[in-house]
């Protein structure tokens, strides 16, 4: 009888997590979110070896400190940019990107315009609780024009909120979701899809603030998932997205991009590459 080759364990989901304790809020929903996302390492099997976390600033910019992955906390609104630079030196790795929605749309806005086009193998999952929570309360570029909670805007901002759905679409992500931090298992398996499919990923979770934010607990109610199947189809993707109220959950969006790869460098000799430049 032939010994049975030795198996690694399937890791479970408390095994991505590290030993640090998270410093959020209580009742505030990036702890469902980081269940989430170790949920979803777990179904795919990815070995914390081989992937890694980045991080910009803000509360949920925490997360990589809270997962037993390679992780980076980086500077505010510069996330995507250091992932993508890690996607393209290590193609091997599943680079996964966290944020809010004050780091990855108002000062890192110009990084996720550019990292949707690029379309590079990368999951980025924002926590959109539409407010500066670690700042104490600002509204960010996702809350309502008619919010008065803020003492910098006691009247409302006045000016429309981002669409971070319709302006991925448009500039060209390769694959939309929504999800909302109070279905924590539904976010898991929409990251999970998102890890799967190539190139630019982006899942938008409503995740709410109970202290700045306290009305936000009743997202619950109001949320509900889509009966429609994803498309392929960008115009009928855009129709979805813009008649939406921005509670529908599930997969918009699934592109046909290839992902963006860098190219293969062959070995080269300083002489050869100082010649060029000899006059």
């Amino acid at each position: 009888m032939q010994a049975q080759e030795a198996r690694t364990p399937a890791l479970l989901p408390k095994d991505y997590k590290s030993d640090y304790k998270p410093i959020w809020c209580p009742g505030c929903g990036d702890y469902s979110v980081l269940s989430s996302i170790t949920r979803a390492l777990s179904e795919l099997g990815v070995k914390r070896e081989n992937a890694a976390v980045i991080s910009g600033i803000g509360c949920s910019s925490r997360i990589p400190a809270y997962t037993s992955l390679y992780g980076f906390h980086g500077v505010h609104g510069r996330a995507l940019a250091l992932a993508t630079g890690l996607k393209i030196a290590r193609p091997d790795l599943t680079v996964l990107v966290t944020g809010g929605d004050g780091d990855g749309f108002s000062i890192g806005g110009n990084h996720f315009l550019h990292a949707c086009r690029r379309n590079a193998d990368l999951t980025y999952v924002v926590m959109d609780n539409q407010v500066y929570g670690m700042t104490k309360g600002q509204a960010s570029p996702t809350t309502a024009s008619q919010w008065e909670g803020s003492k910098l805007t006691p009247h409302g901002t006045g000016v429309s909120p981002f669409q971070p759905m319709a302006v991925a679409l448009a500039a060209g992500a390769n694959f939309l979701a929504r999800g909302i931090s109070s279905d924590p298992k539904g976010v898991a398996q929409l990251i999970v899809e998102a890890v799967r499919h190539p190139g630019f990923s982006f899942v938008q979770v409503l995740s709410q603030c109970v202290t700045y934010r306290p009305e936000q607990q009743e997202w619950r109610t109001i949320a509900r998932p889509s009966h429609k199947e994803p498309t392929s189809n960008i115009a009928r993707a855009g129709r979805r997205i813009l008649d939406d109220d921005g509670f529908t959950t599930g997969i918009f969006y699934v592109g046909n991009r290839p992902a963006y790869l860098a190219p293969e460098e062959t070995d080269k000799i300083v002489s050869d590459i100082e010649q060029r430049f000899m006059i």
